[in-house]
């Protein structure tokens, strides 16, 4: 009896070790580091490399030192290049614009939004505007008819969703010589403006806060920045048309990420204003207060938006 005892006794304590290995086994290491080796940033095209590169060199250095693994950045030739980086695995994070992050998500149901930028007000939206050289005359949508528009990117949101689907719902024709006399994508936000500048399109589309001062390009946007860098005045030029509210794009990663490294990496995002604000100044393209908390919720509307396209407008 005893003999027996002690092996059913061996036996539970052989099962038991084998259970407790094999859960082991299936429970990821409670230090991400262990299996990420570096974390790659892909970053939106339409701006130049160099400045794009030179606005995110205090960000990448600081996120080294948060994340204790070596950060990459990935500069992207246009939105696709990022989005195609994150379906494949390729890049873990990203600051999306919000139709970005949409065909991203309805590509491969394999990112999240983790924070989005706040506005001075406390608001999370931005606008698209239509901008002219006041030199130009054209001071309207209708005095836009026989003159040509460049979108920024077919992905971006201000720069080609959100403008075509509302210039498309007052029944204008998209189509070249209908009432534009050309459309075409100029390769980013920045090389719209200066397509503009340059007379090589009458108009174009492109972003900004719509806070702040008129004069100084408002708060944060594409505007802001090509003010502040010299490139841009605003007596230059007309702002024609504005949309309605547009909810700012976010900070998104890849799903499949460690959950440790997800919540390091949101953590490190909403105390950056605070503890770097000329950083985070950099990187938003000019003065907001800082992130909030990103649902998918908030882009439940531009993912309809985005489906509806791909399917040629039926829902």
């Amino acid at each position: 009896m005893i003999r027996r005892t002690a092996i059913r006794t061996a036996l539970a304590a052989v099962l038991s070790l084998g259970m407790f290995a094999a859960a082991q086994a299936q429970t990821p290491s409670p230090n991400w580091r262990l299996d990420v080796k570096e974390f790659r940033v892909g970053l939106l095209g339409g701006e130049n490399t160099t400045d794009r590169l030179k606005r995110y060199d205090g960000f990448q250095r600081l996120l080294e030192q948060k994340l204790g693994v070596p950060v990459k950045l990935f500069p992207a030739a246009d939105y696709a290049g990022v989005m195609q980086g994150m379906a494949a695995g390729q890049i873990d994070a990203a600051s999306f614009g919000a139709s970005g992050f949409a065909g991203t998500w309805l590509d491969c149901k394999c990112v999240e939004p983790v924070v989005v930028p706040q506005e001075k007000d406390g608001s999370t939206y931005y606008y698209s505007v239509m901008v002219t050289l006041k030199s130009s005359g054209i001071a309207s949508i209708q005095d836009m008819k026989g003159h040509s528009l460049a979108f920024a990117d077919p992905n971006s949101t201000s720069g080609y969703l959100i403008p075509s689907a509302t210039l498309k719902a007052k029944g204008i024709d998209l189509t070249d010589g209908a009432y534009f006399s050309r459309t075409g994508f100029a390769g980013g936000h920045e090389q719209g403006v200066v397509a503009v500048l340059n007379k090589q399109y009458d108009a174009c589309v492109t972003w900004t806060s719509g806070q702040g001062e008129k004069s100084e390009g408002y708060s944060r946007g594409n505007i802001r920045s090509m003010v502040d860098k010299g490139m841009l005045k605003m007596s230059d030029v007309n702002l024609i048309w504005q949309s309605g509210k547009i909810p700012n794009g976010p900070w998104a990663v890849r799903t499949a990420l460690p959950a440790g490294l997800k919540q390091e990496f949101t953590d490190f995002l909403m105390d950056l204003p605070k503890s770097h604000p000329e950083v985070y100044t950099a990187i938003e393209q000019g003065s907001g207060i800082g992130y909030v908390p990103a649902t998918m919720e908030l882009y439940k509307d531009i993912i309809e938006l985005r489906q509806a396209e791909r399917s040629g407008g039926r829902s």
